[in-house]
């Protein structure tokens, strides 16, 4: 029977991924200067620009400014005129196992977690799916770049940042390996009840000490691995660990509470190492630690319950603009993959809730860019930056008026069709719909 339910599953499947999207490829490289004319030009870094333009070529920014002032050479440019729209930067999403996943009822399509649970070795850039369906839903509200990024175990591996509009992992890459991801040992919190074997107080605490103790034993190793003279027999979780100790790599801890966080950022410290903080639903409570550390926080999904049953209902909506307000940088993430589509809403939601529409705006832009460690290329409508930008016929952190209209990566025009509009125009024509 079950062999019967799959062999239709598939069949249905590939009628779709035939149906959809055939005309869809990635763009073909910059050939023409293009000039932006007369948009509101939102650069990224809190400035806007009411009457502005951008101008690039050969897939990077070459001038961003007030278009009241400056005259151009239109002849020998392709001029899009943008009067009373909106033009932004690539949104870029963070922590997101996007094209490490397609259907999640189909575990041949999941490919974002390995066994064990210390897999520093693993990288997620290799088995990235540029031939995703999800991608293009994504392009179509403006987030442009993502971070891929393993999951599972206590050490789920390296993640990387990519572009959305590619053949192939290797042209979608922008940096890769650019962070090892941690999931650090939670504290066990008890509300009664906990009588099982196994169960009580004393045995879930002296389990997450002994994860604790294990990562200690595998970062010290690592550090006078890479200290020492190169053995006879290399240990490839080992060797995968040394850009984490010279710089080159960065440390992605996710961790929730107070004294989780402040334990992840300690523990890293040890090995001399400047965390990055994901997830973070009590980082509200130790700004002062986080500013004085120098940690970035990469806030969880906004649109959630708060993760305590005392905390204010609407913590999550406010956490990001209290440590934003109080100097630590953020950037905003969302779970999953087939959501990412929906970061721009994320940072909607905070820019009303203390945070500013211009300074939300970089929780998605340059704040991620800078965490990711990529804001020499990206993130911002900067002259020298990737021409990776989008015009919206409205607010594109609302979603009653986010309409992307044209998008260009690394100053490539991409197609905007995707899945979802394939199959609204198909039913809408079919009953009358306008």
């Amino acid at each position: 029977m079950n062999k019967y339910i799959l062999t239709a599953f598939f069949a249905f499947a590939s009628t779709v991924v035939a149906f959809a999207q055939a005309n869809i490829v990635p763009a073909k490289p910059q050939s023409k200067k293009v000039i932006i004319l007369g948009a509101v030009v939102h650069v990224g870094n809190g400035q806007v620009i009411e009457n502005g333009y951008i101008t690039f070529d050969k897939g990077k920014i070459t001038g961003v400014g007030d278009a009241t002032v400056v005259k151009f050479a239109l002849t020998d440019a392709d001029v899009i005129s943008a009067n009373g729209k909106h033009v932004y930067p690539g949104f870029i999403s963070p922590i997101t196992n996007l094209g490490l996943a397609e259907f999640e009822s189909v575990k041949a399509t999941l490919d974002f977690a390995e066994i064990g649970n210390m897999n520093p070795h693993i990288r997620s850039i290799v088995a990235y799916n540029t031939d995703s369906k999800v991608q293009p839903t994504l392009r179509s509200n403006g987030v442009l770049m993502a971070q891929i990024t393993p999951q599972g175990g206590t050490i789920a591996g390296s993640s990387s940042v990519v572009q959305l509009d590619a053949w192939n992992w290797e042209d979608a890459a922008i940096k890769t390996d650019d962070a090892l991801h941690l999931n650090w040992p939670a504290t066990p919190r008890f509300r009664g009840g906990f009588n099982r074997p196994g169960f009580s107080a004393d045995a879930l605490a002296e389990r997450t000490q002994k994860a604790i103790a294990d990562l200690e034993e595998i970062f010290s190793q690592a550090k006078a691995y890479g200290e020492g003279a190169k053995p006879a027999t290399s240990n490839a979780r080992l060797a995968a660990m040394a850009n984490l100790f010279n710089g080159k790599q960065k440390l992605f801890i996710t961790a929730g509470t107070q004294k989780d966080i402040v334990a992840a950022v300690n523990f890293a410290k040890k090995y001399g190492i400047t965390p990055v903080i994901v997830g973070g639903n009590e980082a509200y409570l130790i700004t002062s630690f986080l500013k004085d550390n120098n940690i970035a926080v990469v806030v969880s999904q906004p649109h959630a319950l708060p993760s305590n049953v005392d905390d204010d209902v609407n913590m999550p909506y406010k956490n990001a603009a209290i440590l934003a307000n109080a100097g630590v940088t953020v950037a905003v993430s969302i779970d999953g993959y087939w959501q990412q589509r929906n970061l721009p809403f994320m940072a909607g939601t905070i820019a009303t809730w203390g945070l500013g529409a211009e300074k939300a705006l970089q929780t998605i832009t340059l704040n991620t860019a800078k965490i990711l460690g990529i804001d020499k290329t990206t993130g911002s409508i900067e002259v020298g930056k990737d021409a990776t930008i989008f015009i919206s016929a409205g607010d594109a952190l609302d979603m009653k008026t986010n309409k992307v209209e044209t998008a260009f990566i690394q100053g490539r025009s991409i197609n905007l069709d995707n899945l979802h509009k394939q199959l609204d125009k198909r039913f809408s024509d079919k009953y009358g719909i306008k």
